[in-house]
């Protein structure tokens, strides 16, 4: 692991480079400004309100754009976030107030107008970047004043007005709004001629330059949401405090009974019938079927619990402000490639403490784990936004930047990695012996099958988080902003703890009814919360959003099942972790022949 850490330092110093991670950046990279001075304003991306994935270039729709569109080179977070910033076609220089100016006179053709009419009837809201601050308004209205839909009417706004706050010789604050009555109807199929307006006043703040972005993180710390965010965390508590208070009272109460049942037997005649847990202590330790699987769940569950973990870090100190564009995807894809090596020494060198000979296709096994449904989920979609013509398309030269940060990094780190664990020589610390033939299982009820016992391990997790789920979930697929990071890292906590305990009493229950096969379920049962929270979309999707279309439902879906696809595997550790760390207190506190 110190050879992976060694190579680790210069490779993210390369890959802060690379990346560009001062993402937020306005051309004044100092954001002063004189009397005059032309302030940078970027159209981003227009769409319709209800699908924030499907977004395209401001100039898709016929606005009136400047002589020349000047295109503001970014960063790899904010092509991945679909940001595509452009010069605005509107003049707004500082501290210089404009009345009903004029930005250009141009005749919109028929096929233009239906353009335009389609966008308005989506609901499309523009949003654009001043000074790197956030503004967004919708580009028209349609009127309903009729009964039957035929006798709707489609309006285009035409006149924008920009009120702008100033301190000094800084930009603090910008909102924008449409006029009501600057109107250009587009009912009908024929040529139009606009004149595209826009009016600046400007008026001085004392607000200072480090608070501009404070009342875009307000909004989601309003006392109303902080109780919801609160009463979900007490609720969590309470079911932690409850389960962990049930289950620690009743697996000591049995436990302790167990010891001296299992402490009297031993001293009673051995013509008895043999029975619970300590009986199977011969099979207990036999090592899973598909060992290299499991060794490559392992790691690629560590490698994300490390990821979420380094996440929550940078989102405390105050990384991911909002619209800080691309913050969040340019650090899951640093972190991700810089942590492989985690999940390379973890698969491997547990491979090997289960006695696994071929650990190069372990390897190999963990490098495509998590990456490889993935990379297909991205194809799949990358293709369908090409297609759409969306701004969620990644550009070629990016696929190529993420492709280089993959082999440059990732695949050597996973390979040291692998190398240092498979050096590592730890052997697997097993308190008892296993027998030579594995003891038969006798049968079981129906509810002691995988299945069922899945659904009961991920329902009590789930529980304890699916308040704040709706809050995470209007966040990324939706237009709230997100931005109270010690409650999500509270919820997080109480998530490990529940899944943790939850797979402990199953494990153990398992083990009473004499049933030695508990590897993989206990994997399988940590990690049961990530089918749920993928349940929990359906009906997202279907009850509590408007999106809609081929496009934004293929989005919603596939990176959601890949997001839910990372808890498996992360849970699962987790729950198997800690259900190993039981079976070997238990099974190091009895004496067994």
């Amino acid at each position: 692991m110190r050879k992976t850490m060694a190579v680790g330092v210069p490779v993210i110093i390369a890959l802060l480079i690379l990346c560009g991670v001062d993402l937020v950046r306005s051309d004044a990279s100092d954001h002063r400004y004189k009397e005059g001075d032309l302030v940078p304003l970027y159209a981003n991306k227009v769409g319709p309100f209800h699908n924030p994935s499907e977004t395209y270039r401001y100039f898709d729709l016929p606005f009136c754009s400047p002589d020349k569109v000047k295109e503001k080179k970014e960063a790899l977070g904010e092509v991945l976030n679909g940001d595509r910033l452009v010069s605005a076609p509107y003049k707004l220089e500082f501290q210089k107030h404009k009345d009903s100016e004029v930005a250009c006179k141009r005749t919109i053709k028929k096929e233009e107008v239906a353009r335009f009419r389609s966008a308005v009837n989506k609901d499309y809201y523009f949003q654009m970047y001043y000074d790197d601050l956030p503004i967004w308004g919708f580009i028209g209205k349609v009127d309903k004043e009729g009964k039957d839909p035929s006798e709707y009417k489609t309006y285009l706004y035409k006149h924008i007005h920009f009120d702008i706050s100033y301190n000094k010789d800084r930009v603090i604050e910008i909102s924008v709004r449409t006029d009501p009555n600057a109107l250009v109807d587009l009912t009908e199929d024929k040529e139009v001629d606009v004149e595209f307006m826009y009016t600046v006043k400007w008026k001085e703040t004392t607000t200072p330059f480090d608070k501009r972005m404070d009342k875009y993180s307000q909004s989601s710390s309003l006392p109303h949401h902080l109780e919801i965010h609160w009463f979900s965390i007490i609720n969590s508590c309470v079911t932690v405090l409850l389960l962990t208070g049930f289950l620690a009272t009743i697996l000591m109460r049995v436990l302790k009974n167990d010891f001296v049942k299992y402490a009297h037997d031993e001293e009673a005649a051995e013509d008895q019938e043999e029975t619970g847990w300590k009986y199977i202590h011969g099979d207990v330790f036999r090592f899973p079927k598909y060992k290299s699987l499991f060794a490559a769940a392992l790691g690629s569950g560590t490698q994300l619990f490390t990821l979420t973990i380094f996440i929550f870090i940078l989102a405390l100190v105050g990384v991911f402000y909002p619209y800080n564009r691309g913050a969040l995807f340019t650090a899951l894809v640093v972190i991700y490639a810089l942590t492989s090596g985690i999940a390379g020494y973890t698969a491997t060198s547990f491979y090997c403490q289960l006695e696994g000979t071929n650990w190069v296709r372990n390897l190999l096994l963990t490098g495509c784990l998590f990456c490889g449904p993935l990379f297909l989920t991205f194809c799949f979609l990358n293709t369908v936004a090409i297609a759409y013509t969306a701004t969620a398309a990644l550009p070629f030269g990016t696929i190529v930047v993420i492709v280089l940060i993959w082999t440059l990094v990732t695949s050597p780190l996973l390979v040291l990695g692998g190398i240092a664990g498979k050096n590592s020589k730890a052997e697997f610390q097993a308190p008892v012996r296993t027998t030579k033939y594995p003891r038969e299982i006798p049968p079981l009820p129906w509810y002691r099958a995988t299945i069922p016992q899945m659904a009961m391990a991920g329902f009590l997790p789930f529980s304890a988080i699916y308040i704040e789920l709706y809050y995470i979930f209007a966040s990324v697929w939706g237009h709230r902003i997100y931005t109270i990071y010690s409650i999500l890292f509270i919820v997080f906590i109480i998530l490990l703890i529940v899944t943790a305990f939850i797979t402990v009493a199953l494990t153990y229950f398992q083990l009473a009814a004499e049933d030695h096969e508990w590897w993989w379920r206990s994997f399988l049962c940590g990690g049961s919360t990530g089918i749920f929270i993928y349940a929990y979309c359906l009906y997202y999707y279907y009850a509590r959003s408007d999106m809609s279309g081929f496009m934004q439902t293929s989005f919603f879906f596939g990176y959601m099942a890949c997001i839910c696809y990372g808890f498996f595997l992360m849970l699962g550790t987790v729950g198997f972790r800690a259900a190993l760390l039981f079976v070997r207190h238990i099974y190091r506190s009895i004496k067994c022949e």
